[in-house]
């Protein structure tokens, strides 16, 4: 029997800001990378600012990912997200490189 091929991870890197400016185009983006693959590693390490609505897409990507069965990890933090995440308490959902690594969803 031959081993399974690895699963096919979707790598997406945000070069935009996580704001209320740009998260409708922002959560299709994250919506169609995540379907595209068995898994998203999610690069913010551009994201220079994120706001509350930028929260809430992490949030939601993280909640479909779940929903689909498949990881979501951020891989590498700006350190606006770092704020963010540590902010929330939620580096053991979406990592935090300089404490924790990410639990697969």
């Amino acid at each position: 029997m031959a081993p399974s091929p690895a699963p096919e991870h979707q790598r997406l890197t945000l070069l935009d800001d996580m704001t209320i400016y740009n998260a409708t185009a922002q959560k299709q983006l994250l919506l169609d990378a995540l379907q595209a693959g068995d898994g998203l590693e999610l690069d913010l390490s551009a994201v220079a600012e994120i706001d509350t609505a930028g929260f809430q897409l992490l949030l939601l990507a993280k909640r479909e990912a779940r929903h689909q069965d498949k990881p979501l990890l951020i891989v590498a933090h700006s350190p606006a997200v770092r704020e963010v995440v540590d902010f929330f308490n939620v580096a053991a959902d979406f990592g935090d490189p300089m404490l924790i690594p990410a639990r697969e969803s």
